[in-house]
């Protein structure tokens, strides 16, 4: 009887603590941490299908022989930034370390901009089918890393509001849980300026 009344206990004590796990969100932080999770990866995945276009784009374009040397070595320079940061789950709740992943992919997005201008004075060039294609598909993984990226700010943004309210915040608090952090324009302060309007001239 008494090693009965003990068992009973015990499962009562596990069922109490099963209810109060799920009621205090324990069950939304397994789910939106791997969302986010998964998410992430999206986001590497279509950032390392720009990294490695970038050598056939760099080889067709070093075909044209008098095309600019110092935009070629400049997007060289920034897909060897881009690709050698090092990226560990830490990153996600680590805002300066995501920051400084976001600036080298955008030094990279740069000299990619750059190089497709500048790709515009070359008529072999813009007649060159291999270059076209390139270019397209450029243009396609641009978009997809703009969808990765939407997708991942969407999965933040639910899993840091599972952090900060109440009663979900003194889970995340008890087990760890931290907010995650977010992709922020590269230029705030350029656009949070009031544009400037001269209808003198």
């Amino acid at each position: 009887m008494n090693r009965f009344a003990t068992r009973a206990s015990a499962w009562l004590v596990a069922l109490t603590m099963a209810l109060g796990l799920t009621g205090c969100g324990y069950n939304d932080f397994q789910r939106l941490d791997e969302q986010t999770t998964s998410a992430w990866s999206e986001v590497l995945n279509q950032y390392q299908r720009r990294a490695d276009l970038v050598p056939n784009i760099v080889a067709t374009v070093k075909g044209e022989a008098n095309f600019e040397q110092e935009t070629l070595t400049k997007v060289i320079e920034a897909r060897a930034k881009a690709t050698s940061f090092q990226i560990t789950p830490e990153v996600l709740t680590n805002p300066e370390a995501l920051q400084q992943f976001q600036a080298m992919q955008g030094q990279l997005s740069s000299a990619l901009s750059r190089l497709m201008v500048v790709s515009e004075q070359y008529p072999n060039l813009k007649a060159n089918q291999g270059f076209a294609d390139l270019r397209v598909q450029l243009e396609g993984t641009e978009n997809r890393i703009t969808v990765a990226r939407n997708r991942y700010i969407a999965a933040v943004k639910d899993y840091n509001v599972l952090a900060r309210s109440f009663p979900t915040n003194l889970t995340a608090k008890l087990f760890g849980y931290a907010p995650k952090a977010n992709f922020t324009v590269a230029n705030e302060a350029v656009i949070s300026a009031p544009p400037k309007v001269d209808f003198g001239k």
